[in-house]
């Protein structure tokens, strides 16, 4: 019998590992590359930024449906001032505008500290200061009033009270009532 030589003997040990190697790449190959920890670590950051621009997605429509919202919400505002303004520029309609300024201008007065608003107060004309301090409550004109120069409250004092006098002298006379028989 003849033996084989330890050339033909080599040779095909490596023909029969090249076969299996190829087969080990070619499975490995199908089902996907095995995972290392450089792959996982990039598969892991990948996901964190996607989660990160859903997030930030959301955001950016809930801004969007809260601007939407808010821009509904003053054209709706706009729209019923105009219809205000046209229903008071009708002929016919009840003009107070001044009346109103007074009204806001004692709402302001009254909220500021009596010391400062007793300086602004007195800078003003006088038949302001009486229409407001009119408008505003009595305890508040009497802390500005005390904050005011001396010279200031007595002039607010005195048209105050011709004020009061022309409405107690144009008013109808009140029956004073009688005690019982």
């Amino acid at each position: 019998m003849a033996r084989p030589s330890l050339l033909l003997m080599t040779a095909a040990a490596s023909a029969l590992a090249v076969v299996a190697n190829a087969s080990t790449i070619a499975s490995t190959a199908t089902q996907g590359a095995p995972k290392t920890r450089l792959g996982s670590s990039i598969e892991q950051d990948l996901a964190q930024r996607d989660a990160e621009a859903a997030r930030r997605k959301r955001g950016l429509d809930l801004r969007e449906q809260a601007t939407k919202a808010t821009q509904a919400r003053l054209e709706a505002d706009l729209a019923a001032r105009q219809k205000e303004t046209e229903v008071a520029a009708a002929p016919g309609a009840p003009v107070e505008p001044a009346e109103a300024q007074f009204d806001e201008l004692a709402r302001i007065y009254q909220a500021m500290k009596p010391r400062a608003a007793a300086v602004v107060l007195e800078q003003l004309d006088m038949e302001v200061q009486m229409k407001v301090a009119q408008r505003m409550r009595e305890r508040s004109t009497a802390l500005v009033m005390a904050a005011m120069t001396p010279k200031g409250a007595a002039a607010l004092s005195m048209a105050l009270a011709r004020k009061s006098a022309r409405l107690a002298a144009s008013a109808p006379p009140q029956q004073m009532p009688r005690k019982g028989k």
